[in-house]
């Protein structure tokens, strides 16, 4: 079978988890289906961090074109080439197609629906566009967890559920997991003036919907009621409306203990990782929040947003869920939006969290929940055994042959 993948965003300089999702399904795909030819398409040269492998079944296509690469140079290279399947591992989808191919989607999130203000207005343009041309015109949809599934279903109520299947992601083990030279970490924590265990981490991209404002101001919370000496870092590179993130961390009167990294290596954030006190992960919406699961299997700790999948991902499903009628919009005081998608509550005979969950609108729970971990030794080493617990449900080959095991069917 041949099998067309469009990769065009390996070649982005920033990473996040889309990039991250698509490089390690490439690193599967080629060994788990031998028999099967894949043509991977792209525009210009990989990221240095992002090059997928040559397996022997690969054909990898450089193909350049100034504008509308997808409706244009990738679908003309697509009639010529006649795949069987087309994956797209965004949102997105050439219109111009031949009938005879299935076309798979994955559905990351659909945050821009809930947070319009949190986009710039020519990229929620687009994401509205492209996400209704994709949605609607796919044979088949990937949605990376129950709660965007859901929200597919609520946005567009013509697609049918059984189009769409649930495929969770997975995490890089071998990354997050691997010993360190002793050598290689402190020369990393010494580089932005680190202790062992003396820092809060998060981990991802500098934008609003990250709620990286109410972290900054739960930091300033934790500062003001103990004497500690423990930093926040913010690990990652500026996306898009990072101004005001950036302005909070400089008026902060602990602006000195607030670190922002900026771009980092794959290596140098498994260390920033194994070496944090606790992970905040206080998001106002996620598709799934790989980050969590990078911590937790890292041995950290993780507070994190109690909304949209977060909780989902994070309960070990000891027994079936119970659910609650939660209604919409009950939480309550996030100016941001009074529609924030909630997760569904459990009792606790359904399930056991692996981390502490709270309001990502209110900064002190945020600010409790980091100060219990670092300072309750009996709760901060239960929420880790529960961390590792957790993980063990997750891993790339799962992700990988689940996905082509839908897109061929």
């Amino acid at each position: 079978m041949r099998i067309a993948i469009q990769a065009a965003d390996l070649d982005a300089s920033r990473i996040d988890g889309t990039r991250v999702y698509i490089l390690n399904l490439l690193r599967r795909f080629g060994s788990i289906a031998p028999w099967d030819d894949f043509y991977i398409y792209h525009k210009s040269e990989f990221n240095p961090e992002l090059i997928p492998p040559n397996f022997p079944n690969y054909k990898i296509k450089k193909i350049k074109s100034p504008l509308l690469w997808t409706q244009t140079r990738f679908a003309w290279e697509l009639l010529k080439d006649k795949p069987d399947v087309l994956w797209m591992p965004m949102h997105n989808i050439p219109l111009i197609r031949s009938k005879k191919i299935k076309t798979a989607v994955t559905v990351h999130d659909l945050a821009y629906k809930y947070f319009p203000d949190y986009f710039p207005s020519k990229d929620l343009f687009l994401l509205n566009l492209l996400g209704d041309m994709a949605i609607k015109n796919a044979s088949k949809l990937i949605a990376i967890s129950e709660s965007t599934k859901r929200d597919i279903l609520k946005f567009y109520p013509a697609v049918k559920e059984e189009k769409i299947k649930v495929i969770y992601h997975g995490f890089d083990a071998d990354l997050f997991q691997k010993n360190i030279p002793t050598e290689e970490k402190d020369s990393v924590l010494k580089s932005y003036d680190l202790k062992s265990k003396g820092y809060i981490l998060y981990s991802g991209a500098i934008q609003p919907r990250k709620n990286l404002v109410r972290l900054i101001e739960a930091f300033g919370i934790f500062k003001n009621n103990t004497s500690s000496d423990v930093k926040l870092v913010l690990a990652g590179e500026k996306a898009w409306l990072w101004e005001s993130i950036l302005a909070k961390a400089e008026n902060s009167p602990f602006k000195d203990d607030i670190i922002i990294t900026g771009k980092l290596k794959f290596s140098d954030l498994s260390v920033l990782t194994r070496s944090a006190g606790v992970y905040a992960y206080p998001s106002l919406y996620e598709g799934f929040g790989m980050p969590i699961l990078e911590a937790q299997s890292a041995g950290v700790p993780v507070v994190a947003g109690d909304n949209s999948s977060i909780r989902e991902i994070i309960t070990l499903p000891f027994s079936p869920w119970i659910r609650r009628d939660v209604p919409e919009g009950q939480r309550g005081g996030d100016d941001a939006s009074q529609d924030l998608p909630l997760a569904p509550s459990l009792s606790r005979r359904g399930g056991m969290e692996s981390a502490i969950l709270a309001d990502p609108s209110d900064a002190e729970q945020i600010a409790e929940a980091a100060y219990k971990l670092i300072s309750d030794k009996n709760l901060r080493d239960d929420i880790i055994k529960r961390g590792y617990e957790n993980v063990k449900r997750f891993s790339w080959e799962k992700c990988a042959n689940e996905t082509l095991d839908w897109m061929k069917s």
